[in-house]
């Protein structure tokens, strides 16, 4: 009872945490319908579309996953000047998220994954993107926003999904800044960028992507063990938590064992962006004081939630209360 009245103060508490999300801004688009045929120009499914929806992606979705949770969250990154480009800063703007730090590159694309759905089940994704370095002049307008703002904020969360944003200098410009002025930094890499983290407060790469950092394949606990405290050990982070899907996850620190989190899902229906619900949940509890192991089994709480539904989704703080009650 003590212990989950605790946790319940901590989400109390995250209408008062202000986080920065700094990464690859996306939409996400879902096109539903059903299939009754197969088309007869080639063996595949005709799709006849009942409706379209549009969602916040990528670092999008971190924050959007911070902001149902009731903190206060601002973005940075870039968009395409194009019609999709402008949807994000409308729906961004309109549920209170600060975007005085994403700046419009003329002539690039907005990232958008597009997820044909049939009967519940994705046919096919379609991408448009372009993951080309960013021009100087807007590299240039990043550094200068993060080296003005990082200040005004309790922790920054690096959400890297490999479109050209978070390169070497960026990463290194926003971990320095934040750790000089006293703020946490999270990190969800890429494996190419893993190593440009280094004295990142947290990193939190999946499975797959800890077995690539590492070249250690995580078939089993002892390899999972081995992977974590080699990255752990090359990253010199304060913490390395790797997200394990319908395994949970597994925590890395400095001369103690590692601490796994069995995960709490109910029913694993759609895995698609649950990383980004364990970062921003761990973010908002870091910066209410949770500490590490209780702010990651506050992130695995939300994960567990976001993994029973459907397409890119978040968890209210009912949501996560509820869960907090049946599992203490």
């Amino acid at each position: 009872m003590e212990k989950r009245s605790m946790f319940g103060r901590w989400l109390d508490r995250f209408s008062k945490a202000k986080i920065l999300v700094i990464g690859d801004i996306m939409m996400d688009r879902f096109i539903w319908g059903k299939v009754s045929r197969i088309s007869p120009e080639a063996p595949v499914p005709v799709v006849v579309v009942d409706k379209e929806t549009f969602l916040l992606g990528g670092a999008a979705n971190v924050v959007n996953n911070i902001h149902s949770l009731g903190g206060k969250v601002s973005l940075c990154g870039v968009l395409g000047d194009d019609e999709t480009g402008q949807r994000l800063l409308e729906e961004l703007t309109g549920i209170g998220v600060g975007v005085h730090g994403i700046f419009v590159e003329p002539g690039r694309q907005t990232t958008t994954k597009t997820r044909i759905i049939a009967h519940h089940q994705q046919v096919v994704r379609i991408d448009r993107e372009t993951t080309d370095h960013l021009k100087a002049s807007t590299l240039k307008h990043l550094s200068e926003f993060l080296k003005k703002n990082i200040r005004h904020f309790d922790g920054v969360v690096l959400s890297d999904y490999g479109k050209g944003l978070l390169t070497r200098a960026l990463i290194h410009t926003s971990i320095r800044e934040a750790r000089e002025r006293k703020k946490f930094v999270l990190v969800d890499p890429k494996p190419k960028n893993v190593f440009f983290c280094k004295r990142a407060t947290v990193i939190t790469p999946n499975t797959a992507e800890a077995s690539a950092a590492s070249g250690i394949p995580i078939t089993d606990l002892p390899s999972l063990k081995k992977a974590g405290k080699m990255l752990l050990s090359k990253l010199q982070c304060d913490v390395l938590v790797i997200t394990r899907g319908e395994e949970g996850m597994a925590i890395f620190e400095s001369r103690q064992d590692p601490f796994l989190v069995p995960t709490v899902a109910k029913e694993v229906y759609d895995v698609t962006g649950a990383g980004d619900t364990v970062i921003g949940t761990m973010a908002l509890a870091l910066a209410t004081g949770a500490g590490f192991r209780n702010a990651a089994r506050l992130a695995n709480y939300a994960a567990g939630v976001v993994v029973g539904k459907m397409g890119t989704a978040t968890v209210s703080p009912e949501e996560l209360a509820e869960v907090i009650r049946e599992k203490m």
